[in-house]
């Protein structure tokens, strides 16, 4: 049988297969879409976009929800010749300002959203003075909801594997997003790399929450899948937040061989599952967990490991990977089936070129590292030094990486793209490791890279939001991505400059605590006031300094002064209970929610809501005013007193 080359002739291949997607919508809610009706949709929705005018070559933003819908669109471009371009949706005004700014560097881009979702953005975008660009926009969208008849097919593009077959746009709000470029040929080489090295077989069943914008979700767990011809499964990222349980009660009720997951998944599913035994699970088809996406805790696998073996989970399936949008997705692999490897590597000894030293266990100078396994097939990866020469095995180095997978570039960025590179061709792909025994152990990063819950996030492009906390400037604000010993995850923390008294501080950490947090729906850890910036020579600032001397307890000092005075101001404002029913109702969902006892004139934002804990506030406020407040909502009636009258009205207009 001859392999495919590129997406469409993947497609194509799958289409005469007996396999389907199965969309998991809730508990009892499935709809199972046959890969060969997949494709004739496909078709189909292709023909409402010629219509539009669009054509080979053309760009089609995505910006939806709808798992369903996203994917149809997604492969209706590929067939096509139109370049699909995703964009999370979100619940945070970052990501309606990324949506505008990948707008703004595209040549007359279409757009395929929900009517909802696309006049959010409107509204937005009117709100900061830019609604010319979006009414712009308007008639080259297509909303999902005009997708009354979709028989009538388009017709396919002859597209070759040297062709853009999408763009997959990094974090970037306030600066300009990085569209990494990625070919039918890049994709297809990572696609056989990933089946050849993870043994994929028609026979695997898969399940996933990952979200279709992010480039494990939808090309590692969906195009990769496809590819191979697999019963798919595909889980609402939203949904396995609200309800982390169903992820795997549907993996044991389908008999799922793969799945997948980020730190922050694990984490999120031991902690709602707390003192509880899954039981009535039967994990035992379950070949691989990809451990992906974010640095890799050894504690939290093991943790995870040993809580769901009860269930019959191997402690073979968890598979730690490494691998970056540049090189399509995958970069190394382990050999399926093999144990976990690990290491204690003395963390003083982790510089470029230095040869760490292996520490028994209980040495308070280790560092836990996880093997992510050998390059695989089409991928050759090395480290180098700060030259670009090569390193032996057992040094701690740059990671670079060469093959038919990787990108040709980011898109119309030639500055980013003259700093890719090495001169002979390899990419940097800006993370440092170690080979030891031929495998590779990812130590950190040599760019300036945060991960929380999965996602990346650049620091300046949280620095510049911070800013708009009254008073500061660009420059005497530092972000940075902290990680505790023994942590699974960055902290975010932000230092400011600020040389007076520690109470002329509190309002500004307040501010920009509420602002950061409002704006991006992260968990700030900590706003701590510093005397200095550390900076190099060049003026580069130096977060590595500050974030050390974090670690270090330098700053304890005046952060529990920060923390008293914070207590003070609480205690002396007490926390009104609220004069309404609806009030008192919507207050005890927050309590719970939060941990606290939450005024209804306090700003949620400025009380840490993360977006995690919006969305679980907003489910419980679904449960019993159904269908009256969206998510989104919360982030325009921030406290108890404006949700209560903004839902009073709903309310009464029914």
């Amino acid at each position: 049988m001859t392999q495919p080359t590129t997406l469409p002739e993947l497609l194509a291949a799958s289409s005469r297969s007996a396999r389907s997607i199965t969309y998991l919508e809730g508990e009892n809610q499935r709809r199972v879409v046959p890969y060969s009706t997949l494709h004739e949709r496909a078709l189909g929705l292709l023909h409402h976009l010629q219509a539009m005018g669009a054509k080979r070559g053309d760009h089609l933003v995505l910006f939806l929800q709808n798992n369903e819908a996203f994917i149809d669109a997604f492969w209706a471009a590929i067939l096509g010749g139109i370049v699909p371009v995703p964009v999370a949706v979100g619940i945070s005004d970052e990501h309606r300002r990324k949506l505008l700014r990948i707008v703004s560097l595209l040549d007359r881009p279409f757009l395929f959203s929900e009517h909802k979702t696309f006049e959010r953005i409107a509204q937005f975008a009117a709100a900061g003075g830019d609604q010319a660009s979006v009414e712009a926009l308007r008639p080259r969208t297509l909303l999902v909801e005009k997708l009354t008849d979709i028989s009538r097919p388009g017709v396919p593009a002859r597209v070759t594997p040297d062709d853009v077959a999408f763009i997959q746009f990094s974090s970037g709000s306030t600066s300009e997003p990085k569209g990494i470029v990625l070919t039918h040929g890049n994709l297809i080489a990572n696609w056989q790399g990933s089946a050849a090295a993870a043994r994929f077989s028609s026979e695997d069943v898969t399940l996933s929450w990952m979200p279709l914008t992010h480039d494990m979700g939808l090309i590692g767990m969906h195009i990769f899948m496809v590819g191979s011809q697999m019963q798919v499964h595909q889980m609402p990222t939203e949904l396995f937040v609200r309800r982390p349980l169903l992820w795997l009660q549907f993996a044991s009720e389908i008999n799922a061989s793969i799945l997948c997951s980020p730190n922050f998944g694990y984490r999120h599913y031991l902690k709602v599952l707390g003192d509880r035994r899954p039981d009535g699970l039967d994990l035992s088809a379950v070949r691989i967990i990809f451990n992906g996406a974010e640095p890799i805790s050894v504690d939290l696998a093991d943790e995870f490991l040993t809580r769901l073996a009860p269930q019959r989970l191997a402690r073979t399936a968890m598979y730690p990977v490494y691998g970056l949008a540049e090189a399509s997705v995958a970069v190394s692999f382990p050999e399926p089936g093999a144990p976990l490897r690990s290491v204690l590597l003395d963390r003083h000894q982790l510089g470029v070129g230095r040869t760490p030293a292996l520490l028994p266990p209980g040495s308070t100078d280790a560092v836990a590292l996880m093997s992510v396994g050998r390059a695989i097939p089409h991928c050759e990866l090395r480290i180098a030094d700060d030259a670009d020469t090569a390193l032996a095995d057992g040094s701690v180095g740059h990671i670079q990486i060469r093959g038919g997978n990787v990108t040709r570039g980011y898109f119309q960025n030639p500055d980013a793209n003259a700093a890719l590179y090495c001169a002979d061709g390899w990419l940097r792909t800006g993370d440092l490791g170690v080979n030891i025994e031929g495998h590779l152990y990812v130590t950190g990063r040599a760019k300036e890279i945060i991960f929380v819950n999965g996602q990346n996030y650049y620091p300046h492009d949280l620095e510049d939001i911070a800013i708009r906390a009254g008073g500061l400037e660009l420059g005497k604000v530092v972000v940075s991505g902290v990680r505790r010993a023994g942590a699974a995850t960055d902290e975010l923390v932000v230092f400011v400059l600020h040389r007076t008294e520690i109470p002329e501080f509190l309002p500004i950490a307040i501010e920009v605590a509420r602002v950061l947090n409002e704006h991006t729906g992260l968990e700030i850890a900590e706003v701590v006031p510093v005397k200095r910036i550390p900076k190099t020579t060049s003026g580069k600032t130096q977060r590595h300094l500050l974030e050390q001397e974090f670690l270090d307890g330098e700053f304890a000092a005046p952060l529990a002064e920060l923390a008293a005075l914070r207590e003070k101001l609480r205690a002396a404002g007490g926390a009104d209970g609220g004069t309404t029913d609806l009030e008192r109702r919507i207050k005890a969902i927050c309590d719970g929610a939060l941990a606290r006892d939450v005024g209804v004139h306090d700003n949620l934002f400025e009380l840490g809501a993360s977006s995690l804990k919006l969305i679980e506030i907003h489910e419980q406020l679904d449960a019993i005013w159904p269908s009256q407040i969206d998510l989104t909502e919360l982030f325009d009636y921030p406290t108890i007193t404006q949700l209560a009258e903004h839902l009073q009205g709903k309310l009464a207009a029914v």
